[in-house]
């Protein structure tokens, strides 16, 4: 797996979480956040990309997961206003709304006690997770085709502007009900959304 090429939507991702959690962490102290089973007691070691790249590396999941857990984690975020993301907490808020997103899209998943080790955290901690997050969306994980569209189409502006494509053939967009990449000589792949992350 060491040889396995990351998709432009893992770097894209953690970008914008990483601004996310970095705005959060400026502008929202924590004393006026909501403490919540997500938060960490400290900052985790590893970076926001790095996690994410471990997460792409060991889920063996379809890349439209990626997409639909970041439209999770915006709904998430906008029904909880007093818990934004942050450095204390994204990690765990990543690897859940991961995990949610592959047991909804894909046909085939690991357990619970498998993502729980790829997130560095136990499975107690992951179950508890999982249902708080659940509740928290109120259990709307059906995502339409024209929401993951938007979604599609807003990362892809987003790496438009952020991510200028190396590769001198402009990047065609292809999209479906249940996934969209961005294909270009490199094949690499991408996903998109309009509205943005709350922060």
């Amino acid at each position: 797996m060491a040889d396995l090429v990351m998709p432009k939507l893992i770097n894209l991702l953690s970008s914008l979480l990483q601004r996310a959690a970095e705005s959060n962490d400026l502008n929202r102290p924590l004393h006026t956040q909501k403490i919540s089973i997500f938060y960490g007691l400290i900052r985790p070691n590893i970076s926001i990309e790095k996690y994410l790249e471990r997460i792409f590396r060991y889920a063996n999941c379809s890349p439209s997961c990626y997409v639909v857990a970041y439209v999770y984690l915006d709904r998430f975020v906008k029904s909880q206003p007093f818990l934004p993301i942050n450095s204390f907490n994204v990690h765990r808020l990543l690897v859940t709304s991961v995990l949610i997103s592959i047991k909804f899209m894909d046909d085939i998943c690991f357990n619970n006690a498998y993502y729980a080790k790829v997130g560095g955290i136990s499975t107690v901690e992951i179950n508890l997770l999982e249902v708080d997050f659940l509740f928290g969306l109120g259990f709307q994980l059906n995502v339409t085709p024209e929401t993951f569209r938007d979604y599609c189409t807003y990362l892809q502006s987003e790496m438009m502007m952020g991510f200028p494509p190396v590769c001198s053939a402009p990047p065609v967009l292809t999209m479906g009900a249940d996934h969209c990449a961005i294909i270009n000589e490199d094949d690499c792949q991408s996903q998109h959304h309009q509205p943005q992350l709350a922060v």
